[in-house]
């Protein structure tokens, strides 16, 4: 018996050494990565201070916060330690920040980009939407009331030991702007993370290629590694609705994740999505996957051309429709990190959803092809309960012939874009609505309280 005891004991000792062993190989790279990527962005893009990103966006996993972090300004670069790792990430003007992963940062400041000439115009002197001026005419049906009371909401921390962290919050209805606030330290011309509804600019972009006849959503996925295996027969449509059946592990909480070997440990997010293998047939399997989205984004590098990438989404989308202070931000090999690094102000996200709520029209021209927010909006075929269009997440849901719907308590065309920690940009068709939310809420975010105050106080 004592044996069998002992036995017990060193199979137990070995499990919880090997456990040891894989979270100091694993974590220590992941976390290094995640601090110095995020602090640089928060600091040298937003313009935010190491002690604020360390109370908000540091505290989404245990340990960030305590991370060695070490800033030059001279040169523009974060170095963060954990433990015995250490992560580097550099800021260019113009792109934001990158994580170094496998290059030198040598080869890096060498590279050469063609970027798009920031708008002269002064939008504080422009009316909305291309501008900042708001109308001076008040929806008199509208309880402006109830919408403050409502904005006011998205900042109180129902339980202090799990803060709200709400940036910003703005809503727009029939296209003009009802209700606005900030927290402390932000404002309107502040940029912030858009993480995930970076996807659905991704989408944007390209259906503007297919408005120009570049792609075509039918056709086979234009990825050279695919040409001699079976994976030649996955659409431009299955990866726009998430359904290629490539292999693929969105864990976030995994280090060796596909999600964190790309992001963290690769230097080429769009190369790496395109070399995972097929698991399941194509348009079979619903598989949620920022690899996906990057391999899109290094799609639409390879169609434009790097003579004119750069300028492409800020000359072919954002300065058409007064998106003016958007930063995309590429990997090391240069393609935009089309899956989750953009920052832009809570008006430009604004301006982004009116764009949708408008059918991909601005001022009269068309921006996005006739028929892409419906395509865009209508739920693939592979999602177990329909919950997913092409890049952006929509508010149906049956199962066994009953409704089972996100969000039961908004209306069932309400669609939006959805970033890590709870970002929005919820369009409203049938109510005339955009609402953006932008904080880093780490216990979750009731949209739907919010929400639904808000069409309370539109007319009905």
């Amino acid at each position: 018996m004592k044996k069998i005891i002992k036995l017990l004991l060193l199979f137990i000792a070995s499990i919880i050494l090997v456990v040891l062993i894989y979270v100091a190989a694993t974590f220590p790279t992941v976390m290094a990565g995640m601090v110095s990527k995020t602090v640089c962005s928060c600091v040298y893009v937003t313009g935010r201070t190491v002690e604020s990103v360390k109370d908000k966006e540091l505290q989404v996993f245990p340990g960030l916060s305590s991370a060695g972090i070490e800033m030059n300004t001279v040169d523009s670069t974060v170095v963060a330690t954990i433990l015995w790792i250490k992560s580097k990430a550099i800021y260019r003007k113009g792109l934001g920040c990158t994580l170094l992963a496998e290059r030198s940062e040598e080869t890096v400041r060498n590279q050469q980009f063609n970027l798009a000439a920031a708008p002269t115009v002064n939008q504080d002197s422009v009316a909305w939407p291309n501008g900042n001026l708001k109308s001076d005419s008040i929806f008199a049906n509208v309880n402006h009331e109830a919408i403050n009371n409502a904005l006011t909401d998205a900042f109180m921390d129902v339980d202090p030991t799990k803060p709200a962290n709400t940036h910003s919050i703005i809503v727009l209805y029939n296209g003009q702007i009802v209700g606005e606030k900030y927290a402390e330290g932000f404002d309107r011309n502040s940029k912030m993370m858009g993480w995930s509804m970076t996807k659905s600019i991704t989408n944007a972009l390209v259906g503007i290629l297919v408005n120009d006849g570049k792609l075509k959503i039918e056709d086979p996925a234009p990825v050279s590694e695919w040409k001699d295996d079976d994976r030649k027969n996955i659409t431009l449509n299955n990866l726009l609705q998430m359904s290629s059946g490539l292999s693929w592990s969105e864990s976030y909480y995994v280090p060796s994740s596909d999600f964190h070997n790309m992001f963290i440990r690769s230097d080429d997010k769009g190369a790496y999505a395109a070399n995972r293998k097929l698991k399941f047939a194509p348009n079979t399997v619903f598989e949620y996957s920022s690899g996906t989205t990057n391999l899109l984004s290094r799609m639409i590098r390879q169609q434009v051309g790097d003579e004119m990438y750069y300028a492409f989404p800020y000359e072919k989308l954002f300065y058409k429709i007064g998106m003016n202070n958007i930063i995309l931000e590429p990997d090391v090999s240069g393609t935009f990190v089309g899956s989750s690094y953009s920052y832009a102000t809570a008006r430009d996200w604004a301006r982004f959803g009116l764009l949708y709520l408008n059918d991909g029209v601005w001022n009269n021209e068309r921006i996005l092809p006739e028929g892409w927010v419906k395509y865009t909006t209508t739920t693939n075929t592979t999602s177990d309960i329909g919950e997913y269009g092409a890049q952006w997440w929509l508010n149906v849901g049956v199962k066994n012939n009953s409704s089972i719907r996100k969000y039961p308590k908004l209306p069932t065309d309400a669609y939006w874009a959805d970033g890590f920690e709870e970002q929005y940009v919820m369009v409203i068709p049938s109510k005339k609505l955009v609402i953006v939310r932008l904080g880093v809420s780490h216990h979750g975010f009731n949209i739907t309280k919010i929400a639904s105050a808000i069409i309370e106080a539109i007319p009905q």
